[in-house]
């Protein structure tokens, strides 16, 4: 049925382009679109304190995590401990100044910046108006490239794979890290993005006759891909965030494609060359990343081998071949199972960054296997180009519009979305 809507209180789901009528949302539940899952908005109790608060907490853990020594290990009485500062200092050390680079900002510096952008637009903090809006769609664009919680992964397979040369132990500020990564998940969870831009700036009046349960693209609208607002489909800029946007990515399956064979031709590389050199009394033996799923299995550490083997094998090569069939089907092959494609996409989505695992694994041992003449630990030309890999298939997936895939699908009324408690 046709009527007549206030734009606020509906909106496009951003993965199925479904017009959704949102329900009266009790604190605690959040909206998900009927058609593919995806959720839609969250009503959080207090959620102006319960973000600051995290936020707070996650920023005094990660300052508490920069001061004291954070792992170390002992050889023979040889003992070596390191800061996490010092971690890509020695990346920089040893030539290696991107895989440095990419320890600093996706380990450290995003998931700061994030989090001091959440304290100043969540607590109303007074500002241009511009900037307010330039902070959001920075924030929403670098969450995805915060990687505590997979560094931390990475250190304890790093302990796993240590325990054979000598005695670990953690330092004093590998607990506060601990909770730093569980604290900035539980903040960046905390901020809905349509309720963070609902309180920079009210949406867009679009009031004309709206369909609910059909796609936008069948009533000539769109959705804004930074602040979920409702604008016409010939609109380019949105009004209220500024930002550039169309029906749907232009050059969506172009890009994908250009940069998943760029993936695919760094990936060969990644897996022939070294990742690390160790040097063991003077014995330089080169590492790949198959032959240290072999040596941990060889030693019984069997999880931990899988774990590599899975993140750092399995993971991109699935990944390559998902995406690839996710732009076969959009294109217009295939069966038309938009369910099949949608999960795939969001799997997608959801372990590319997990792939970095081993890169970190690289970085916590050249930074601590620092034993002079004994033992040493360095990074190698391999490391770069899997870390690489994972980059290009991150940026895949985000220029990949998920869309593309219902668009195939004929019209289907839903008539509003499915809530859940949280």
């Amino acid at each position: 049925m046709c009527e007549v809507h206030h734009a606020e209180k509906y909106i496009l789901c951003p993965q199925c382009d479904l017009l959704v009528a949102l329900p009266h949302l009790e604190n605690g539940h959040k909206a998900d679109c009927p058609r593919c899952g995806t959720t839609l908005t969250t009503q959080w109790e207090a959620p102006r304190q319960r973000p600051t608060a995290y936020a707070l907490a996650a920023l005094f853990m990660l300052f508490l995590s920069n001061l004291f020594p954070f792992i170390n290990m002992k050889v023979a009485g040889v003992t070596s401990e390191v800061t996490l500062l010092e971690i890509p200092g020695v990346m920089f050390s040893e030539d290696y100044a991107s895989l440095g680079t990419f320890f600093m900002l996706f380990v450290q510096l995003v998931p700061a910046f994030c989090l001091i952008t959440i304290l100043l637009l969540v607590n109303r903090v007074a500002m241009l108006q511009a900037w307010k809006k330039r902070l959001a769609r920075v924030l929403f664009q670098l969450k995805t490239w915060g990687m505590a919680e997979i560094f931390l992964a990475g250190v304890l397979v790093s302990f796993v794979k240590l325990m054979a040369y000598g005695d670990i132990g953690i330092g004093s500020s590998f607990i506060p890290w601990c909770l730093f990564c569980v604290l900035q998940l539980r903040a960046f969870q905390c901020v809905d993005r349509r309720w963070l831009w609902d309180d920079i700036g009210d949406m867009p009046h679009y009031q004309v006759p709206l369909q609910v349960g059909v796609s936008g693209i069948r009533q000539g609208l769109r959705s804004c891909s930074c602040c979920t607002a409702i604008l016409p489909a010939d609109r380019e800029r949105c009004p209220r965030c500024k930002v550039k946007g169309h029906v749907r990515r232009k050059h969506s399956l172009q890009w994908t494609m250009a940069l998943l064979i760029t993936s695919i031709m760094l990936y060969l590389p990644a897996n022939i060359l070294p990742i690390m050199i160790t040097d063991l009394l003077g014995d330089k033996m080169p590492s790949t990343i198959m032959a240290g799923v072999i040596l941990l299995w060889s030693e019984g550490s069997y999880p931990v081998a899988m774990v590599i083997f899975i993140a750092s094998i399995m993971v991109p090569t699935l990944k390559m071949i998902a995406i690839a069939w996710l732009c076969w089907d959009a294109n217009g092959h295939g069966r038309r199972d938009s369910e099949r494609m949608h999960l795939i996409y969001e799997v997608v989505e959801f372990v590319g960054r997990w792939s970095m695992i081993d890169v970190f694994v690289i970085a916590v041992l050249s930074a601590l296997v620092r034993m002079g003449a004994l033992m040493n630990i360095y990074p190698a030309i391999g490391a770069l180009m899997f870390a690489l890999v994972v980059i290009m298939t991150m940026f895949a997936a985000m220029t990949f519009d998920p869309r593309l895939s219902w668009d195939r699908e004929p019209g289907s009324d839903h008539e509003e979305s499915s809530e859940h408690g949280k």
